[in-house]
């Protein structure tokens, strides 16, 4: 039976209910649901008895392949709570040091359909109420540059995300709003990725090769832009169009409901190269990844900067002694820990260079984004991939492949924070939920050292640092890593009153409202909220929201039909 908004309302508050078709009562049962936790399973490493592991860097190249993302999450059922009171924060990040972290919550990747319409809209809004009545500030969505875009060169549709807004601000929610320009993923992902290239071809010059094995690598536009740095027209003008058209058509809610441009620089939209591609199973957790500079436009600008330097023969091509996506750093002679490679002069050389192509890319982008929004009240922010594994060896090697120089001997986020600095932007950084112990100790995973040493280097930078979770997670554990990463309580960190400026949980979706994982979720917002300098008694939440799980899924159908 279908169910009126008070009659919701009435379950979620734990009320009898009375039915509109005979006045009957309805008195809810607790529910159990149970939590699972998500991890990536490690994966054995490849041993190689190649000859050619016994050559010295550089070699024959090696070669990556296409790419992917995280697979697409379904849309929200509805789970409604009585409303509770809580403070207006006027403002993106406007919260007080010690006051609390502002949390927002991701949006299903597929909330606006191919025809540019609200995907379940009943559903969507009864998900919107309910994220609102938990003291969320905000949510997150991701403005498809294949979707707005995707008829041809200047047809611009944003008929779905005017009325997601619309939707974010009648409720009361702020927007961080993240201008995607790679491509989408699961049920969403080969249109989108339709429309993109359809546009690409349309517009730049495609390279013959990008990696080893003369394969394009269609996950990422800028992987395609980056590689084109040196054309008159600057290419990231092509990817910015539709960020100046955003700027101009959603002008009177820049400020007020969008809070925040997040500007896509990479795979997944974080500043990365596209080094560890999930798709068709070329790369699979933890392997080191590979280096992307095998095309055209890239051997040139190795070639210049290598005759600058005086040592044109490191200019033809870049390492080839390292390895393969699935490798683990001892298999090659350029990651392994005594006599690398990358721990001699020809490494310091390459990695530099690599790295500061990508650095290069990330200010380029950032100064026309700067343009575009500065002075219209919101913030810009960039997502920085948490490429935790293999972070205890001495070469870092998943890092070096994305382009982070990042060493035992080398801090290579700092640079990194430093740009954006420049440019008044804030590091946004995943992977926050994750404590060193649960990952594959093999394979020298450290989650929890690396976001100490992302937040040491963005306090010496004075740059704002957010944060999000990298898997879904919904047990109390994560939860207590969150709250412990975004209090930044780190040794080092001077006793500073700092604080995270936000916090954004993936992801809006029928996990999150069963309801074991909503009251959960509804204590995590309220301590988030309160901060660590609050008293631990008050921290707990008062009260939670109580439904039965039966009750859960018929107003999810009420909504949704």
């Amino acid at each position: 039976m279908a169910m009126s908004l008070p009659q919701q309302i009435g379950a979620l508050s734990a009320s009898p209910i009375a039915a509109e078709s005979g006045g009957v009562s309805v008195e809810p049962k607790l529910a159990t649901v149970s939590t699972s936790r998500t991890r990536r399973s490690p994966v054995r490493s490849l041993r190689s008895s190649s000859p050619e592991m016994e050559r010295i860097s550089p070699s024959p190249p090696v070669s990556p392949s296409i790419g992917g993302i995280r697979p697409d999450l379904t849309s929200a059922c509805e789970a409604l709570m009585a409303e509770e009171e809580r403070e207006h924060k006027e403002g993106w990040g406007a919260q007080d040091k010690g006051k609390g972290v502002p949390v927002y919550v991701m949006m299903p990747l597929d909330s606006v359909t191919m025809r540019n319409g609200v995907n379940r809209r009943k559903a969507m809004g009864a998900s919107l109420q309910a994220l609102k009545s938990a003291g969320v500030e905000g949510v997150m969505m991701d403005v498809w540059w294949g979707l707005v875009e995707r008829e041809g060169p200047g047809e611009y549709n944003w008929g779905g995300y005017v009325e997601l807004l619309e939707m974010a601000k009648k409720h009361g929610l702020k927007v961080q709003a993240v201008m995607s320009f790679h491509q989408c993923g699961g049920n969403v992902g080969s249109l989108c990725q339709s429309g993109l290239w359809k546009r690409l071809k349309e517009t730049l010059t495609l390279p013959t090769q990008i990696n080893g094995e003369g394969e394009i690598l269609n996950i990422y536009l800028l992987a395609v832009i980056l590689f084109q740095s040196s054309r008159d027209v600057h290419p990231s003008s092509v990817m910015l169009t539709s960020c100046t058209l955003s700027g101009t058509k959603f002008e009177n809610l820049l400020g007020d409901t969008i809070v925040e441009i997040q500007v896509g620089m990479g795979p997944a939209g974080e500043l990365r190269y596209p080094s560890y591609p999930e798709q068709n199973g070329t790369w699979k957790f933890p392997g080191i990844g590979a280096f992307q500079c095998y095309d055209k436009y890239m051997l040139s600008h190795l070639k210049a900067a290598a005759e600058a330097a005086g040592k044109s023969k490191w200019g033809s091509t870049g390492p080839t002694d390292a390895g393969h996506y699935n490798n683990w750093p001892e298999d090659t002679n350029f990651f392994r820990k005594e006599g690398g490679g990358w721990d001699g002069a020809y490494g310091e050389f390459f990695l530099g260079w690599y790295s500061q192509m990508l650095l290069d890319h990330g200010d380029r982008i950032l100064s026309s984004a700067k343009a575009i929004f500065e002075n219209k009240g919101v913030k810009i922010s960039v997502k920085i991939a948490g490429i935790h594994w293999h972070y205890g060896t001495r070469s870092h090697a998943p890092e070096l492949t994305a382009g982070y120089y990042n060493t035992r001997f080398r801090d290579g986020y700092l640079p990194i924070a430093q740009m954006l600095a420049r440019h008044g932007a804030v590091f946004n950084f995943t992977c926050i939920e994750m404590r060193d112990h649960e990952q594959p100790q093999d394979a020298q995973c450290a989650p929890e050292k690396l976001v100490k040493q992302v937040a040491l280097a963005t306090r010496a930078a004075q740059v704002p640092l957010a944060g999000e979770n990298a898997l879904p997670r919904y047990d109390e554990r994560a939860h207590e890593q969150i709250l412990q990463a975004s209090s930044l309580n780190i040794e080092g960190d001077s006793g500073e009153d700092r604080e995270m400026c936000a916090f954004t949980y993936l992801r809006m979706n029928q996990d999150l409202f069963q309801p074991d994982n909503w009251r959960r979720f509804v204590a995590f917002v309220k301590k988030m909220k309160e901060g660590k300098n609050a008293n631990p008694a008050e921290r707990e939440a008062e009260h939670f929201v109580h439904v039965t799980w039966p009750l859960v899924q018929e107003a999810a159908v009420a909504v949704m039909h």
